[in-house]
């Protein structure tokens, strides 16, 4: 059976689909004050008290066990809430990267007692975790990064650096994939996971600025920094095996397709206006529905596979990839449907909306880096392609 083969119409069960309407309502009593271009970044935004919030409603962690302080619900209830914060613009980016996979990868892999202390913070909105995967000459060939843990009479000594930890400044937390043995060349040899409090002496976390001004990305130093055994998630060695499962999480869902969301919902809004009304706009919609449609049932289908504990690896990378690929249509076409309806001294063009503007200025230049964040498109589609046997 091949990779698309695998993949099944799945309709998400009624008793998850019926969180949708209280979970909308909250999010346009939370966020209707926010401006479309601060609700553009959304996973990528922060808010701490937010996300407390969400926690308190029991809505961070839904998949997790109850005893462990989750809701017991299945895959489908989280994907539910995560189009719902994506649809809305809330900045959910504080818990973001701990919900979505450090806490299953901890639940799956982690010791009792790193579940018992860490899902239960990470569910009331109070443990915000990010990724120390990429390193500055190992981005997607993660196969090859150079990190170290070096086993001592205490632990383990850190030393390295990890780049692209998106929100690394505002979390307490860093689930890294490090070397413990080996050298670079013996690639998936020798890796493991550890998490890594970044209060820790010797950690160093500095923000980048990227092109829209924003500082979410940072890289982050390790100078001996000594860690103590139970940092070790899972079996020594193991890394590969966990990384590639975490990746699942993170490439198939509906982050992967709604980036460009709040944009297309406003310029739509504009569309409907006898001003922003024009016929090639209305192909555009047209377009951008009939694509959004399959690539959301593929990716339901992939968190049906998730339900299961399957680990959709191929599955999830081809939702990514063409997930970003309309991500990033998005702001390209509408800026030509824009800027395409004549001169700036037309009058027509004094009709579009600033805060639609706006939007569009900060999506265009964050796009670039939709199809470079969990994987960039060459290594996706190799993968791919091995998984379809093209290759």
């Amino acid at each position: 059976m091949s990779v698309l083969e695998s993949l099944s119409p799945t309709r998400i069960p009624a008793e998850d689909e019926a969180l949708r309407a209280e979970v909308r309502a909250f999010l346009a009593e939370t966020v209707r004050e926010l401006p479309p271009h601060v609700r553009a970044r959304s996973w990528g935004g922060y808010s701490a008290e937010l996300s407390r919030s969400l926690g308190a409603k029991g809505w961070i962690g839904v998949t997790l066990p109850r005893e462990y302080g989750g809701g017991g619900h299945s895959a489908f209830a989280r994907y539910v809430l995560v189009e719902e914060y994506l649809s809305a613009g809330a900045p959910v980016g504080s818990h973001w990267i701990a919900d979505r996979q450090s806490g299953p990868l901890i639940l799956k892999y982690g010791t009792e007692a790193q579940k018992r202390f860490y899902l239960p913070r990470i569910c009331r909105g109070e443990a915000f975790f990010c990724i120390g995967m990429s390193e500055p000459n190992a981005g997607s060939d993660l196969a090859s990064v150079k990190t170290r843990a070096v086993p001592n009479e205490k632990g383990f000594l850190l030393n390295g650096q990890k780049i692209w930890t998106t929100n690394a400044h505002h979390c307490q937390y860093m689930i890294a994939l490090v070397r413990v043995s080996g050298e670079a060349s013996d690639r998936h040899k020798g890796l493991s996971q550890v998490i890594v409090d970044l209060s820790l002496p010797g950690v160093t976390v500095r923000p980048i600025t990227d092109l829209s001004g924003d500082a979410h990305f940072c890289e982050v130093f390790f100078e001996d920094v000594q860690l103590a055994p139970d940092a070790l998630i899972g079996q020594e060695g193991q890394g590969w095996e966990q990384v590639t499962a975490e990746l699942a999480f993170e490439r198939s869902g509906p982050e992967r397709l709604f980036s460009s969301l709040v944009l297309f919902d406003e310029w739509l809004a504009w569309v409907r206006t006898p001003q922003g009304r024009s016929e090639s706009a209305l192909c555009l919609a047209g377009r951008v529905f009939t694509e959004l449609a399959p690539l959301r049932a593929m990716s339901v289908a992939v968190q049906e596979k998730l339900t299961r504990g399957e680990s959709p690896i191929i599955e999830a990378a081809l939702v990514k990839e063409l997930g970003t690929t309309l991500e990033q249509l998005i702001p390209a076409a509408i800026a030509d449907d824009l800027f395409g309806r004549g001169s700036p001294d037309s009058p027509g063009s004094a009709d579009v909306p600033l805060e639609l503007l706006r939007t569009l200025n900060y999506t265009i230049e964050v796009a670039p880096s939709f199809s470079l964040r969990g994987g960039t498109r060459d290594i996706l589609r190799g993968m791919i392609a091995r998984g379809l046997g093209l290759r």
